[in-house]
């Protein structure tokens, strides 16, 4: 499974068979035109179907999930307000128990267009408005923010207009660049709102608890199950731990005084977690101007789902570097994720097939090991994930091993294009040595007794020959090298062949994915249920295809993946980050995705309107400002912005990877140049913020370069797409001045993609995933594009 959005494939000969892309007819006959991965080859049934406030696709179409390198060339959260646009609705009420004091309010200030009955109130305590509750900003006038998670940012996604939609400005949280710090200054004149009052200083290192008139719920990723403050601050100081059988497993309770911190855990993992948000209230505190304080009272917490786990796509060219997966383990455990897959095709160093990884700057067992104790320490399970079945292109393309592929010769994808073997022929005595000796030197890196065998879209497989999956499901799980282990493989050909569940044989976990916010994780799963089979739910971060990624898609996803896993009963949760055709995402892009799947993993019900800007503000970035984690949300939903969508991608980035497409035309229709041109202003505005930013993680600098790169080739793209409206759509048709302009501002892009790349991972990989650019730039100047 490796590969961007994976879909639902309907196993079957080519005719059926869901694929990452193929060509789009053009009217005359002619397969001139690489078409987008979409399900089935076909358009959906409206093509329109994606943006906010239009019906979206059917549930259950596919969505793809693996990418390829082209050939090589011959010899809410976070949408800019407009003024004068819709607004966010007024803050809501606080329902249960109050977040905070309402202090010194008087009568219902004077309705809208009405002259203010008081005057501005004035005095030496910083005010915070009340926008939402449990994690929800409170923006600059009152209003609660509308994003990933609120309820409003659903009737967003689900194309209903906020209530007071072309009434007024936004309110000042919701531009880009806005205020996203949780304090803002009050704002006198008309209703007054509800204030929470904070000290102006921070209290000594020695002092006492300092009371407060309120408590301020803190931002935490993810938030507590129950968290009752008392409105005071006390020193921080290393808490007093017990475990406590009687707690959940993976629980924990914190009592905060102003004498001693008491830490009680239902187990080691419990007691890891409850240090977790110690460190993260002090370094919320510290974004408020409280170091060295913690805010009193008691926090009782423990997960909805035992396994919380992320997958990171190694194979489609980008090998990290050690120091960037240490690092990134730090924060996900931080974050209470307990698990962690490396996907992997061809990126371990097998000892007897160095042809395959030679090209890849592969892992080597000694590094596995050393993640493998990493993890551990910090309650992680480092799982292996080695495909066994299709994704073999790397493989199959070397003659040693093309006899075992079930098309030798290649096949004819649903699109009409030609594409070398990438399924193992089940059959083959050979396909099976294979997959054991693979299996018996990479499981000894690890010491989890859970293994991903993958088993996702084999392409080539006929229908006629389903019933071999079957049986290789079931070779699989005899193998003595699995002995002692739970074997995980993906859901989608037993989705799409629910005869074969009666199949599955036991210690087979089934992993249900869908990358897009309506796919069906809820009948998928009751399925597998009813089966009586142990299942995961996995979401994705949405960023494949994308380059900026899709984050309102990304938050929906995952809370809907969560919400199935509860009714259902999921042992597992495993948020998946892809990166096919080149990986042209940097790893910033996919943190809204990783947090949202820990957040809402952890405690749907507590985290469904978390503030995933504010959270990823102190939680990832380090950032008191706001404005780094705020413009990459935004920057996340700009493909929002036109009219056409199409699933498991952006379409803003659409003809970099299938630069044949003639814009405005089926699958584009309806984009507009003014709606590319208003992309690129909230591009520019978001870009333009970020200057205000003052990360303070030890990359901070990077992340800042890597999001500017990111978003100036969106930027790029749509010039580019704009030149094509302009005539017929083909990029031949956009004059060659134009298109040496193009080719002038993508030529030092190449340069800076080079250089971040290598800033986080190794050189392998780097020459295949630049080259989706490279063929771009060769495009601009000829003004012929090569074929995919």
């Amino acid at each position: 499974m490796a590969a961007p959005g994976r879909g639902e494939r309907p196993a079957g000969s080519g005719r059926s068979r869901p694929g990452r892309g193929g060509h789009e007819r053009d009217g005359r006959g002619g397969n001139g035109r690489t078409r987008l991965p979409l399900p089935r080859g076909r358009l959906p049934p409206d093509r329109h179907a994606l943006p906010v406030g239009e019906a979206r696709l059917r549930a259950g179409l596919v969505q793809l999930q693996h990418g390829r390198r082209p050939n090589p060339p011959p010899s809410r959260p976070g949408r800019r307000r407009a003024r004068g646009r819709e607004r966010p609705g007024r803050a809501r009420g606080l329902p249960r128990a109050p977040l905070a004091h309402v202090g010194r309010r008087g009568p219902p200030g004077p309705g809208q267009g009405q002259a203010p009955s008081r005057p501005r109130r004035r005095g030496r305590c910083r005010l915070l408005r009340v926008g939402r509750q449990l994690g929800g900003k409170a923006g600059t006038h009152g209003r609660a923010h509308v994003g990933p998670g609120t309820r409003r940012g659903a009737q967003a996604r689900a194309g209903c207009p906020p209530p007071h939609a072309g009434r007024g400005t936004g309110g000042g949280g919701d531009r880009v660049g806005g205020p996203a710090a949780l304090l803002c200054q009050g704002r006198g004149g008309g209703r007054q709102p509800r204030v929470l009052r904070l000290p102006q200083a921070p209290a000594s290192p020695g002092a006492v608890a300092v009371k407060t008139d309120a408590p301020v719920r803190p931002v935490l990723l993810p938030q507590p199950r129950t968290l009752r403050l008392d409105g005071a601050t006390a020193p921080q100081r290393e808490p007093g731990a017990i475990v406590d059988a009687r707690l959940p497993p993976q629980g924990y309770r914190l009592r905060i005084g102003p004498d001693a911190i008491e830490l009680a855990g239902g187990d080691e993992a419990g007691l890891s977690y409850g240090r977790a948000t110690l460190a993260q209230l002090a370094r919320w505190c510290g974004h408020q101007g409280q170091h060295g304080q913690l805010p009193t009272g008691v926090i009782e917490d423990n997960p909805d789902i035992a396994v919380r786990g992320v997958m990171l796509d190694v194979s489609r060219d980008k090998v990290p570097t050690m120091t960037t997966l240490r690092d990134l383990i730090d924060r996900l455990a931080g974050w209470k994720v307990n698990h962690l897959q490396l996907y992997m095709e061809h990126v371990f160093a097998y000892s007897n097939h160095g042809e395959v990884w030679a090209q890849a700057d592969p892992f080597t067992a000694d590094e596995l090991s050393e993640l493998d104790r990493l993890c551990r320490d910090r309650h992680v399970e480092l799982v292996p994930n080695q495909n066994c079945l299709g994704h073999a292109e790397r493989w199959l393309a070397h003659p040693r091993y093309r006899p075992l592929a079930l098309a030798p010769d290649g096949f004819v994808d649903p699109w009409g294009r030609r594409r070398g073997p990438s399924t193992l022929d089940p059959a083959h005595p050979g396909s099976l040595a294979l997959v054991r000796e693979l299996l018996a030197e990479l499981l000894p890196c690890f010491s989890s007794s859970r293994v991903h065998v993958g088993l996702d879209e084999p392409w080539e497989l006929p229908e006629q020959r389903i019933a071999e999956y079957g049986e290789w499901l079931g070779r699989l799980r005899s193998l003595p090298e699995l002995d002692g282990h739970e074997m995980l493989v993906w859901g989608d050909i037993l989705a799409t062949h629910p005869g074969l569940l009666g199949e599955v044989p036991k210690g087979v976990t089934v992993c249900e994915w869908g990358y897009e916010d309506w796919h069906p994780f809820d009948p998928r799963v009751q399925a597998l249920a009813g089966a009586g089979l142990p299942f995961w739910v996995c979401p994705g971060t949405s960023s494949w295809l994308s380059v900026l990624g899709r984050t309102t898609n990304a938050w929906g996803n995952c809370e809907r993946a969560a919400a199935a896993a509860l009714r259902h009963g999921a042992q597992g949760y495993l948020v998946t980050d892809w990166g096919d055709n080149g990986h042209l995402q940097h790893l910033p892009v996919s943190e809204p995705g990783l947090a949202a799947g820990a957040a809402l993993s952890w405690c749907r019900e507590a985290n469904s309107d978390l503030d995933l800007a504010a959270a990823l503000s102190v939680h990832a970035f380090d950032d008191a400002t706001g404005v780094l984690a705020r413009a990459l949300v935004e920057l996340g939903d700009v493909h929002r912005v036109v009219k056409p969508q199409v699933p498991n991608m952006s379409v803003l980035t659409l003809h970099l990877y299938a630069p044949r497409i003639r814009l405005g035309r089926r699958l584009t229709e309806g984009l507009t140049p003014e709606d590319l041109l208003e992309v690129e202003r909230r591009i520019d505005a978001a870009v333009a913020a970020l200057d205000r930013s003052r990360p303070q993680r030890e990359d901070g600098e990077l992340v800042l370069d890597e999001v500017r790169a990111g978003a100036g080739l969106v930027r790029l793209l749509c010039r580019d797409g704009r030149a094509r409206l302009d005539g017929d759509g083909r990029l031949a048709a956009v004059p060659e001045k134009e298109r040496a302009e193009l080719a002038a501002t993508l030529e030092p892009m190449i340069d800076e993609h080079r250089r971040l790349w290598l800033a986080r991972n190794r050189p392998g990989g780097l020459s295949d995933s630049a080259s989706w650019l490279e063929r771009l730039l060769r495009a601009y100047r000829t003004g012929e594009v090569e074929p995919a």
